[in-house]
């Protein structure tokens, strides 16, 4: 990929990123990720298209709405050097291709239904169930194929399922959300059956180390109400670039 490629993959990805956030405000007070136009959450003011610049106008505008003056979450920006970031580590592994295509939905629908999650303790079924019916229908561009994204779907649904049930029976209340359940079931239909089995892995190792940190320093009150979702999507990213090397060092296969 050259210089001017790169820089073209970095500004759609900030581009999209800013439809994220969008998305991510949105979708779980069920209003329309289209219309109306973007306004400040506080006074209610639209926003013009010059102060709707991702990343540049947070800047300029200091954090700050124009109008009220309220300060603006620096999540905002953040996500838009998220998604620009990803964007381009995908092209950078897979080119200019199908597949690329497919993953870039797969990262940013994984953008999305973490930071929901992060926000309101859930995975929305559009973010989860989406990624279920994308990822089989998307298998015809990815390496494993038809089969092994149907197989990758089942078996992270029913791995989870079945920890959710024996979850409830010996700590008598839930152990694992609906949503997370499907979002595994959408992510192995994008990675299969080694994808699920790594994410699994590499998620429950990641939450054990921040739990432990949360402990350490005095937070352990809200280690019970840690969402898992961002896990299992770092994971799942993890694995599609370093997925194969990690599974073969951690499952030695």
């Amino acid at each position: 990929m050259n210089t001017l490629t790169a820089i073209f993959v970095f500004l759609f990805g900030l581009i999209v990123g800013s439809f994220l956030n969008v998305c991510i405000y949105r979708i779980p007070i069920a209003k329309s990720i289209v219309y109306p136009p973007s306004a400040c959450p506080y006074c209610g003011t639209p926003i013009k298209w010059y102060d709707n610049i991702p990343v540049i106008s947070y800047i300029f505008l200091k954090g700050k709405c124009r109008h009220c003056k309220h300060p603006i979450s620096a999540i905002y920006p953040t996500i838009e050097l998220l998604s620009a970031t990803v964007s381009l580590l995908i092209f950078l592994k897979y080119g200019l291709s199908y597949q690329s295509a497919a993953f870039l939905v797969f990262v940013y629908a994984l953008i999305v239904g973490s930071f929901i999650d992060i926000k309101y303790y859930i995975i929305p079924d559009r973010i989860s169930l989406g990624l279920i019916i994308l990822g089989i229908s998307f298998s015809y561009f990815l390496p494993i194929g038809l089969k092994n994204s149907i197989i990758g779907a089942a078996s992270g649904f029913l791995i989870l399922y079945l920890v959710a049930i024996f979850g409830k029976i010996a700590f008598k209340k839930d152990a694992m959300g609906g949503g997370d359940i499907k979002l595994l079931s959408g992510i192995g239909a994008f990675l299969g059956i080694k994808g699920v089995f790594f994410t699994l892995l590499f998620s429950s190792f990641l939450g054990s180390i921040i739990g432990i940190v949360l402990i350490l320093i005095g937070k352990k009150h809200i280690t019970g109400r840690l969402p898992f979702g961002p896990y299992l999507s770092l994971a799942a990213f993890a694995y599609l670039f370093f997925g194969q090397w990690l599974f073969m060092v951690i499952y030695g296969v």
